[in-house]
């Protein structure tokens, strides 16, 4: 589940198995009515998160994410 810290998303690292990792360059996606925000953490690893329509058009509009396909 994606949360708010410090203004970005944040996600685990299924690589590094840790919680609450920064999302780096974060682009938010709705695919089958779900919003899917990916990135990727400091060391370059691939992470995506799931979260609810508000908090997606939240960090679109403060910009701590892009806009991806299916909006």
């Amino acid at each position: 589940m994606a949360a708010k810290k410090e203004g970005g998303i944040t996600a685990y690292s299924v690589k590094t198995k840790t919680k609450n990792v920064p999302m780096i360059d974060p682009v938010i996606d709705v695919k089958s009515g779900r919003y899917i925000a990916t990135g990727k953490d400091a060391e370059g690893n691939k992470m995506a998160a799931i979260m609810g329509k508000a908090a997606a058009e939240e960090h679109i509009k403060n910009g701590n994410a892009k806009k991806g396909s299916g909006w």
